[in-house]
């Protein structure tokens, strides 16, 4: 592989340097690094970032390849700025057992986008009756640590207590999809004032709410780590910060959506806003963004759902719940915190970078901008601003709640391991 230079990049914000990197390392960071026969990439002053992780995405295959594939979804990701992904578990079959899971992983491997950890269901089948091959997926070439039955909530408590045993044996954790099934009954939007003028069945923030202080109890009881996926109330917020005080190892994510949208674009009846869990309220969205920017919630992951066209456009009742989002996550991150001041690029890279790659035990991503260090990078114009247009987006599906709003930040270039997926904005 050959050398490349990067000049003049401010590494997570800071005064512009140069970085130099030598095959799949980084070999030198610093000023007037003489290139050589480097391949120069000008950055004039773009943030440089570690490689983003996201803990939580949907890349559909096996089963669903109408909607997304592994191919697909990780080109999708490396034009986010990813260079890994965790893929759930809701596939066709469900990835319950160490072929399954190993299969996604190979698949990634040979799509050469980004990396692929595949994430194991907690129960066979996902029908929350029967823990899943948990040991079997931990000892299989993909060596799963994260497991999840997202899509659905593990409701059963029983179950949900032997899952937290059983992973602590080799340090993995489960992610809950919090979601009272029996509260959620013909649920279809936030439960609320809105939801209440439109006659839509609400889905109120104590079904999200019940299942996480169970779960966090669950943990404490155990001794186990249990982590919250796409947590979007602010009543959650308040039980995962009285957790933590405890001493509980309890983890949680926020959706970027969840981070902008709230449940009044649901007036519009379009099914792109139509998403599980629902959007929230305004009251909600910023008791997420402080959560997140005081490290209550630890990361944002992109809950990427693609679904095909016709999942998504037809009446609000019968549509799929789920948005893409790998491709725009950081602008909308940028957009929501940094922009707004509450976070800085050093607080994206551990929210985005280093703090999933740690939840979920992923050596090699999320590491310092620093020599010696794995060249997983990601290059970002963060005064570019413009409309997005999913025409463009490398991801199968197109269902997208961003069309035609306007949003800051492009990843002009993505480093696997020192080789580049993306190059000044366009897949390699």
């Amino acid at each position: 592989m050959s050398k490349i230079l990067i000049r003049g990049a401010k590494i997570l914000g800071g005064e512009p340097q140069d970085v130099l990197i030598d095959g799949e390392t980084i070999a030198e960071v610093g000023t007037g690094i003489e290139a050589g026969d480097a391949t120069v990439v000008e950055a004039d002053g773009k943030i440089l970032l570690p490689g983003l992780v996201d803990l939580h995405t949907h890349l559909r295959e096996p089963g669903r390849e109408d909607s997304e594939t592994v191919l697909t979804g990780t080109r999708a990701a490396a034009s986010g700025g990813y260079t890994a992904v965790f893929a759930m578990a809701n596939t066709f079959p469900v990835a319950d057992t160490a072929g399954v899971v190993e299969q996604v992983w190979r698949l990634g491997k040979e799509s050469g986008y980004c990396d692929v950890q595949p994430i194991g269901a907690v129960t066979v089948g996902l029908e929350g009756k029967q823990l899943a091959e948990l040991g079997a997926m931990h000892d299989s070439a993909a060596g799963v640590r994260v497991f999840s039955d997202d899509g659905k909530c593990v409701d059963d408590a029983v179950i949900m207590r032997r899952a937290l045993e059983y992973v602590k044996a080799f340090g993995g954790v489960v992610a809950q999809h919090a979601q009272e099934p029996r509260l959620t009954e013909g649920a279809q939007m936030n439960e609320g004032i809105v939801s209440a003028e439109l006659g839509l069945g609400g889905w109120p923030a104590v079904a999200e709410e019940s299942i996480i202080a169970r779960d966090v109890l669950l943990a404490e009881h155990v001794g186990s780590r249990v982590h919250i996926c796409h947590l979007s109330t602010a009543g959650s917020v308040e039980i995962v910060r009285w957790a933590k005080s405890r001493g509980i190892d309890v983890t949680a994510e926020v959706t970027p959506h969840h981070l902008l949208l709230t449940d009044e674009l649901v007036r519009s009846y379009n099914p792109v806003y139509k998403v599980n869990p629902p959007l929230r309220t305004e009251r909600d969205v910023l008791a997420l963004r402080e959560a997140l920017a005081d490290g209550t919630i630890d990361i944002v992951a992109t809950d990427h759902a693609p679904h095909p066209h016709e999942d998504k456009d037809c009446e609000w009742g019968a549509a799929a719940m789920g948005m893409v989002g790998l491709e725009t996550a950081l602008s909308v991150v940028q957009h929501t915190m940094v922009d707004t001041g509450l976070l800085d690029w050093a607080g994206v890279a551990e929210r985005m970078s280093s703090r999933p790659a740690e939840i979920g035990r992923l050596a090699g991503h999320g590491r310092p901008v620093a020599a010696g260090e794995p060249a997983n990078l990601t290059l970002v114009d963060s005064a570019y601003r413009g409309p997005v247009d999913p025409a463009g987006f490398a991801s199968r599906s197109r269902n997208t709640p961003y069309e035609g709003r306007e949003l800051p930040g492009r990843v002009t270039h993505t480093f696997l391991r020192g080789r580049a997926t993306v190059v000044d904005g366009n897949l390699a």
